[in-house]
């Protein structure tokens, strides 16, 4: 390794969105060091998350927004990635854009989406406007970021056409040597609800017996207690115990890279997750579950011109849904060398000098309140400084006791409702 080696940092704040920056990182510099950035979060992965992912970091840190704003080793590197949600990108670019202010070098500031956007498009895309590179998935993406862009006065041309980084694997061709399989790719929020997600579980469970000749799987996503980017209320692995009839030999929970797993899937099944995009990469034939109706709240919607939309039923009876090509093609499947347009948008800015100084699109002058809401939930100052910590004596320990005696009280309520009245009416009932 030279002396002093080209770092790329990738601040991530959960398992899918390390997945997200690392690959890119891969993408846009494969020579340069890659330093990793967990944000203290109750998501941050752990050890078995990161193993599941496959691409270790050559350093591995764990700050705080406040901590990362003053950081020199974050400051010195030539890339900076931010796989955040858009709330913490619009702090740091905030903060981050005044403490470089005056720098000689500061990191090109590259953002983007883990997945697919089918939601909250303006909300989450002006978040990221203000760092020198948005990545959009697609074709049909960067269009409507740079329309949106236009709109409000941003640079549209900081918008970059790419793909998901983790389109990969060998294309997919049927097996002599395994059973026919199934992957169920399951979602930890898509869709909630015990009733919604024990009804899906169910009908994998039986199609697997209607086709004891299929290997069916349910990929799961994190371990019980594992946090993930969004929560789960009603893991699978629970809801498999509460079935109505137990789960046949030939369902089979598993847990891996998703890479691995579509390696020996011949039908991809899900409700709206990205694998859909990584198993349309390959070829696997793709069904979009429409069992729970086609709507926004589940994002199967996105996929409404895709041609794979499919309930149980009809995989049950046979069918292997295959991506429109038209349409696959605007969703960056299959492109060659996706990320080309990046890495060149990154080499002009850095041949053009000195970089611009680093400003989100939300200033105090433009929507104070927002942002200053945005910094503070990520410990900073409209200055991009640290917030003051909350003295641990006096009033901020009465605080703690109220809220101790409050919680307190509500759980000798409950009690009392739930178990001590009861008895006393019974009681009384019976005297």
């Amino acid at each position: 390794m030279p002396p002093n080696p080209r770092r790329i940092t990738v601040v991530a704040d959960s398992d899918t969105r390390w997945k997200w920056g690392a690959a890119v990182a891969r993408q846009l510099a494969p020579d340069h060091v890659l330093d990793a950035v967990f944000l203290r979060s109750r998501a941050a992965p752990t050890e078995r998350q990161l193993a599941e992912v496959g691409i270790a970091p050559d350093t591995r840190r764990a700050l705080s927004a406040a901590e990362l704003a003053d950081d020199p080793q974050v400051a010195g590197a030539d890339l900076l990635v931010l796989a955040l949600a858009g709330g913490a990108i619009l702090a740091l670019t905030h903060g981050l854009g005044r403490a470089w202010e005056g720098l000689a070098h500061r990191p090109l500031v590259v953002s983007g989406y883990v997945g697919v956007v089918y939601e909250k498009l303006v909300d989450g895309l002006l978040t990221r406007a203000g760092t020198d590179v948005v990545l959009a998935n697609s074709r049909y993406d960067a269009e409507r970021f740079r329309t949106a862009f236009a709109g409000v006065g941003v640079d549209p041309d900081s918008v970059v056409e790419c793909a998901l980084p983790f389109l990969d694997g060998t294309p997919y061709a049927p097996s002599p040597e395994r059973p026919f399989t199934l992957t169920f790719a399951v979602q930890p929020s898509v869709p909630k609800g015990r009733p919604a997600r024990t009804h899906l579980l169910e009908r994998a469970a039986a199609h697997a017996r209607l086709h004891p000749d299929r290997e069916v799987l349910v990929k799961l996503r994190s371990l019980p207690g594992e946090q993930t980017t969004h929560p789960e209320a009603d893991p699978y692995q629970h809801l498999v115990e509460e079935l109505a009839e137990p789960a046949p030999a030939n369902l089979r929970l598993v847990y891996g890279h998703m890479g691995e797993v579509l390696d020996r899937t011949d039908l991809l099944v899900t409700v709206s997750s990205t694998a859909a995009l990584e198993s349309m990469h390959r070829g696997i034939p793709t069904a979009i579950l429409t069992d729970l109706g086609v709507r926004e709240a589940h994002g199967n919607h996105y996929f409404v011109e895709s041609g794979c939309l499919a309930s149980w039923d009809d995989l049950d009876a046979g069918s292997l849904p295959r991506v429109r090509p038209e349409w696959a093609a605007a969703q960056g499947i299959g492109v060659t060398d996706p990320y080309g347009a990046a890495r060149a948008r990154i080499s002009r800015m850095r041949a053009a000098g000195s970089l611009p100084v680093l400003r989100p699109y939300y200033t105090p002058q433009r929507a104070g309140l927002y942002l200053e809401g945005a910094l503070r939930r990520h410990g900073l100052d409209l200055d991009g400084r640290p917030l003051p910590q909350a003295p641990a004596s006096g009033g901020g320990v009465r605080m703690v006791i109220r809220r101790a005696a409050g919680r307190g009280a509500k759980r000798l309520y409950g009690v009392g409702r739930r178990r001590v009245a009861p008895a006393l009416r019974k009681w009384g009932a019976v005297g």
